[in-house]
């Protein structure tokens, strides 16, 4: 079978390599000329035979619809157009309803799997017609690890789907490494314990607490023992956000990842500016003691109660 793909980073790259491997033809497009296969988006619509099918691995938002976009005036009734990237799901029946009327499918596909994918295979989560699932489905095949299709495949449902399964499966990923980011620190802060990194190397066998997850953890920590070539600053790309107000919306608690998001916020702050209020509270109703800039102690004027 023979497959358009645009966008071809870290994980579009791989993508490419494993589909080929599975013996289908790959026309890669990317803006970088040194690793794409032609030169411009039409160029790789012209290349493909019809009924074609084109798979998006670009940024969400203005890339992703212009995207859309162009390839809605370059293909043609019947080809189908995937995209694979972290769109919200929001954006998902627009696209279709821009394609449908060129006669053009769309599916959207929530894929996991990050740099790992190429080796391991990649979890796919699909929204979309039953008709253009079935065109794309050796695709698919090829991607998902090995073994039956419903592992790593599933049809969630109609365009949309697949993206707010791949929101969720994100939104959870962001408690999950919270909670062992705690962990750790934890153990780290207890003198008792002399090995953090094996402790948490023990837990990858045998334990209920085992994941992927906790085996890049400790991967992390014997490539740089203490993290210290890594600062705590972290982003977020969307998805925690876009999971928290899904929450909201259908009045279901999620304290765990709404907490883990709020921890990333928290990382990015040089000072707080929550905290220092508080700390002022603090020593206006109770005298304690406060801190300057240099980490002195200063300003308390009375035995501290709270």
């Amino acid at each position: 079978m023979q497959l358009g793909l645009v966008g071809l980073g870290k994980m579009g790259a791989n993508m490419r390599t494993r589909i080929k491997a599975a013996g289908h033809e790959v026309v890669g497009y990317d803006p970088r000329p040194e690793v794409s296969d032609v030169a411009s988006l039409a160029e790789l619509v012209d290349t493909l035979q019809a009924p074609r099918v084109v798979w998006l691995m670009v940024p969400h938002g203005e890339v992703t619809q212009q995207s859309v976009e162009d390839l809605a005036g370059l293909l043609s009734p019947g080809d189908v157009v995937i995209d694979g990237g972290n769109s919200r799901f929001t954006d998902d029946q627009p696209h279709a309803d821009l394609l449908g009327d060129k006669g053009i499918g769309y599916i959207d596909c929530g894929v996991s799997g990050g740099v790992w994918g190429l080796e391991n295979g990649y979890a796919l989560m699909v929204g979309g017609s039953e008709a253009d699932v079935a065109k794309v489905m050796p695709i698919f095949d090829a991607l998902r690890p090995a073994g039956p299709r419903e592992n790593g495949f599933v049809h969630v449902g109609p365009v949309g789907a697949g993206h707010y399964a791949k929101m969720v499966h994100n939104g959870i990923e962001y408690g999950l490494m919270q909670a062992y980011a705690e962990g750790y620190e934890l153990l780290q802060a207890e003198p008792l314990i002399e090995n953090v990194t094996g402790t948490l190397k023990a837990w990858t066998q045998g334990t209920v607490v085992r994941s992927w997850l906790l085996d890049l953890l400790v991967r992390a920590l014997e490539e740089d023992p203490g993290l210290s070539e890594i600062s705590d600053y972290t982003t977020d790309s969307g998805e925690g956000r876009w999971t928290v107000e899904e929450a909201v919306r259908h009045a279901v608690p999620l304290h765990v990842i709404t907490a883990a998001l709020y921890a990333r916020f928290a990382s990015r702050q040089e000072s707080s500016p929550a905290l220092k209020a508080v700390s002022a509270l603090r020593n206006q109703f109770g005298g304690h003691a406060v801190r300057d800039l240099q980490g002195r102690s200063v300003g308390e004027t009375a035995t501290p109660e709270e």
